[in-house]
């Protein structure tokens, strides 16, 4: 999905601080920090004033709201220049990260051998149909982010406006576009390049991808497998049987340029993440531009555009069309990071204390609670950033401190599932002709129940085994 066009005079300025903050934080992450360092907070402010000026009312709340916790902040807190800047750098961090992706996103949506794998998967039949699309789905959201459901969604709608029978191209689309959404939705908890691994992450003290990696593909596994079983046990009866399809055009060789680039993509990562020691993250902030700078030199000797013509469309138009999402996860990183020392004497002073809950009940409640915010408009960084300082640390709970990580990241994919304000359930209800609340309580619902149930005992197995 193309994003719109952006307000066309204050679009250099906003595409060329994008670039100036992500150079700023890849710096930062590679222990590179020099006089570069003071930059961060002028650049964060100027580039949120811009972005401002250039956004719905319902994101300029997001930005008055910011304003006026960082005035309490300095009020109520003694060490708030401390916390202040930890919030500038976490909203830094967060455009960063966004706009490193948009590259490799970019540069996929360009590249005719995505496309026709996204319509070889769209094209399979009924029995095939739902885990192709859920595997596929999260190979995709590993390029395009959330422009995997945008591309996924589009193709597989075009394939179903095909079917004459009206009642089999209602079940079709809804079914393949639940499990596109489904798909995206299980790369959150293990993937290196969702948001959701590289704050939780970040959050967590001594957790990193690499240790979090293999009980988050177990939280992966039971959102696939479940959403897989569901479909298969609950498929829509016909009133009339339905017309043999033929078989999808290709093969599944369609799918190895796809597979070829995630290949490339996770070799690099490894390597320079076991020479350098870095975060995994900050290896992805780096490798990902590169990569795609690669990718679309490749595309100019098959008669694509100058690599010139690609990064002045890219930084110029592309990267400001994002700039109501550029808004509202700066604004979470940022609100969720001063929010948490503001909210914590509160929570003392109600004679809540969390250390004394067990420890079982706290952990699930990670499943339960950040889902449940989203139902009331909370965008799953800010509630996992507004909460998180709040948790017991790994050692009260007794516990590893990567089954807090696992928690958070089940309960971050579900809030993706069910809430009517996420990206998720907006692009797949566009596609669908529903709401978005529409497809988080209804299409969703019986999905929900049963992964709630489930990611919770996974969770306490996991607490129990990883002692």
């Amino acid at each position: 999905m193309t994003p719109p066009a952006p307000h066309t005079a204050l679009a250099p300025p906003t595409g060329l601080l994008l670039v100036l903050i992500t150079c700023l934080v890849i710096v930062q992450e590679w222990h590179l920090t020099g006089p570069l360092d003071w930059l961060v907070v002028p650049a964060v402010t100027l580039l949120v004033g811009l972005l401002t000026l250039q956004v719905a009312p319902g994101r300029r709340l997001f930005v008055a709201t910011a304003v006026l916790l960082g005035l309490a902040l300095i009020w109520r807190v003694e060490a708030w220049q401390e916390v202040l800047l930890k919030a500038f750098h976490s909203a830094a961090f967060i455009a960063a990260f966004f706009a490193a992706l948009a590259t490799l996103r970019s540069a996929a949506q360009q590249a005719s051998s995505i496309r026709a794998a996204g319509s070889f998967l769209a094209m399979q039949p009924p029995g095939r149909r739902y885990i192709a699309l859920t595997l596929g789905g999260q190979a995709f959201a590993l390029l395009l982010n959330y422009g995997a459901i945008a591309l996924l969604g589009s193709l597989a709608t075009a394939a179903a406006q095909d079917e004459p029978d009206a009642e089999i191209r209602s079940h079709r689309t809804r079914r393949m576009l639940l499990a596109i959404q489904r798909g995206f939705v299980a790369s959150l908890p293990w993937s290196p390049m969702s948001f959701s691994v590289a704050i939780t992450t970040a959050l967590i003290p001594g957790t990193s991808w690499a240790s979090v990696v293999l009980p988050a593909l177990g939280t992966s596994a039971l959102i696939t497998l479940t959403g897989w079983a569901l479909d298969t046990i609950f498929k829509p009866r016909l009133s009339h049987p339905p017309v043999p399809r033929s078989a999808p055009e290709g093969s599944w060789a369609l799918m190895t340029p796809l597979l070829v680039l995630l290949g490339l993509l996770g070799v690099s990562v490894l390597v320079l993440q076991s020479l350098t020691g870095l975060r995994i993250i900050a290896i992805v902030l780096l490798i990902v531009p590169l990569m795609a700078t690669c990718w679309a030199l490749l595309q100019k000797r098959e008669g694509g555009a100058p690599l010139r013509n690609r990064s002045a469309q890219f930084v110029f138009r592309e990267l400001p069309a994002y700039r109501g999402e550029v808004t509202l996860l700066m604004m979470a990183g940022f609100i969720g990071t001063i929010g948490a020392p503001l909210l914590a004497p509160l929570v003392k002073s109600s004679g809540f204390h969390p250390e004394d809950l067990p420890p079982a009940l706290v952990l699930v409640s990670f499943v339960w609670i950040i889902p449940l915010l989203g139902q009331l408009g909370m965008n799953p960084i800010l509630a996992v950033t507004l909460i998180a300082p709040l948790v017991p640390s790994a050692d009260q709970l007794g516990v590893r401190a990567e089954v807090i990580v696992v928690a958070i990241t089940a309960g971050w994919a579900l809030g993706g599932v069910s809430s009517p304000f996420t990206a998720t359930t907006l692009l797949t209800g566009s596609f669908g002709n529903v709401s978005a609340r529409h497809v988080g309580l209804r299409w969703n619902g019986s999905y929900m129940l049963c992964l709630l149930l489930l990611l919770s005992a996974w969770v306490l197995a996991l607490g129990y085994l990883l002692t």
